[in-house]
Formats: C-alpha cells, sequence, structure tokens
C-alpha cells in the first residue's frame, strides 16, 4: 500500500479541471493505454501567451490522476516560458512528495505540458527523435538519459521509477545499466555495440566488492600508509572512504578512479561507478 499525502488524496478523490478544452491552443498527449499510464492536456493561451486554462483527461493510478490535476493549477495564468520550467520534481513538490515508486507520473504531467507548448510553438519534441529502449513503455534512451541527469539516478530500479522503463518484461535492463554508466561517466559507447553485463544480486556484488577491496586494493594502499572502507553499495555505484595517509593525500581522486574503480570493473562488474564518502 502507497503512502500518499494528503494533497494527493484531495486531488485524487476531488481532481481539479478534468476534461478536454474545445479547440485549443496547445494539446498534450503521452503515454499509452497499453502501458498503463496515459495523458491528455489541453491549453488555452491568450494573445499575451499566458495559459488562461488547463484540463486533463487521464488513464492511471491516484498518483497519476493527483499529478495531472495539480498540473493544471499550476499552470493557469503562467506564461508559457514560465510553464516551459516546471520540472517534475517540482509537482510532486507541489503534491507534498510522491513515493518513489509513482514518480513517472509527475514525469508523465511534466511531458504532457512540454507536448501541449510544443504544440501551440509548432514545433517538434527532441525526446522524440530517441531510440525506443524499452519496448514495453516506448521509453527512449534520451528520456533515460534526461531522467538520470535531472533527478540524479544512481540506479535501474530508480529509472524505473522514475520512467517506467525496465518495469515490464526487464529485457532492457542491459541497456539503461549501459546508458546509466555512460551518462554518470560522460562517456559514449558505439551505438549498437552493448556489451553483456553479468547478473548479480546486490548481496552478492557486496561480498565480491568486499573480496577484492580486501585481496587486491588494501594491501596496495596500506603499502603507503593507507587504508580503505567500504561505506555503501547503491545500484552501481560504490562509495568508500579512503583512511590514513590516502585521506589527506591530493591525489586521492587519482587513486579512486585509477586504481581502485579499474580493480572493481575488472574483477567485478565492468559498469561500477566508485565515488569517494565526504
Amino acid at each position: 500500500m502507497w503512502e500518499y499525502t494528503n494533497k494527493v488524496q484531495q486531488h485524487f478523490l476531488h481532481p481539479q479541471n478534468v476534461g478536454e478544452i474545445e479547440n485549443p491552443d496547445g494539446t498534450g498527449d503521452v503515454g499509452s493505454l497499453a502501458c498503463g499510464d496515459a495523458l491528455k492536456l489541453t491549453l488555452r493561451i491568450d494573445e499575451n501567451k499566458i495559459i488562461t486554462d488547463a484540463k486533463f483527461k487521464t488513464f492511471g493510478c491516484a498518483s497519476a490522476i493527483a499529478s495531472s490535476s495539480v498540473l493544471t493549477e499550476m499552470v493557469k495564468g503562467m506564461s508559457i516560458d514560465d510553464a516551459a520550467k516546471i520540472t517534475n520534481e517540482d509537482i510532486a513538490e507541489q503534491l507534498g512528495g510522491l513515493p518513489k515508486e509513482k514518480m513517472h507520473c509527475s514525469v508523465m504531467g511534466r511531458e504532457a505540458l512540454e507536448a501541449a507548448i510544443a504544440d501551440y510553438r509548432g514545433l517538434t519534441l527532441p525526446m522524440a527523435e530517441g531510440e525506443v529502449i524499452c519496448e514495453c513503455f516506448g521509453v527512449t534512451d534520451l528520456e533515460v538519459i534526461r531522467a538520470i541527469k535531472e533527478s540524479n539516478l544512481k540506479s535501474v530500479e530508480e529509472i524505473t521509477n522514475f520512467t517506467k522503463a525496465g518495469g515490464g518484461c526487464g529485457k532492457c535492463e542491459d541497456k539503461l545499466r549501459q546508458i546509466l554508466q555512460e551518462t554518470i561517466s560522460g562517456v559514449s559507447g558505439e551505438p549498437g555495440k552493448l556489451k553483456k553485463v553479468k547478473r548479480m544480486t546486490a548481496l552478492q556484488k557486496i561480498k565480491k566488492i568486499e573480496e577484492v577491496l580486501e585481496r587486491e586494493i588494501r594491501p596496495g594502499l596500506k603499502k603507503d600508509g593507507g587504508d580503505i572502507e567500504l561505506v555503501d553499495v547503491d545500484g552501481d555505484f560504490v562509495t568508500v572512504s579512503l583512511l590514513g595517509a590516502c585521506k589527506s593525500c591530493n591525489k586521492s581522486q587519482t587513486t579512486i578512479k585509477d586504481f581502485v574503480e579499474q580493480k572493481l570493473r575488472e574483477l567485478v562488474l565492468e559498469t561500477l561507478i566508485v565515488e569517494e564518502d565526504n
């Protein structure tokens, strides 16, 4: 059972601006019934480019209805330029927060608004030109990359929460993992050349990381008066703390990336990203 805020419950039980504007100035259609979530947002925009009315029709869960409802309330009276700056985080915040598993509902609201504004301006959204990564929900690589960057996502599970990608058959998980690594590292892989990624449970991954730290990494650091401690493992992100002489060394980041990360990628999982605990 999801824990919904009072604001979410209010907009779900008593949604505002339900319906469709006749001959709208901008229309945004996102999602599909086949995917389980769909939203149609219509806008009325005056000669000063102010949104004077907004209505929605949606098919989805309580979070989808609430996100759509609060979005229409947010944009009415806004200029098109200001409305275009609304993020999914803004929508969730207006609702007092959403369960992490339902953040994709606020993303759908933001996407519908962008589509409606693009329709008004006669533009094509760049996201529509991406390569479809998740066939189950029609999510493109550009949508995934954007979600990772904007919301600081660090695992495939978080990508699924924000975009639904990977929430169906699961066949795209390797692609999502590679996109995550490349986006965080700022490295672009060769299109169509996906590497085969080993599948490990969280427990297996932690155990293997600890073994490599103990056997391959710690002895080398101790020779220079240093040491290392595993702090956390979150998806493909490994947080460590350098100790002793390594902690105060001005080359600590070189040690993290060129030694620790490379060893863990070589001996545990090639998608791992190592960060130092602050």
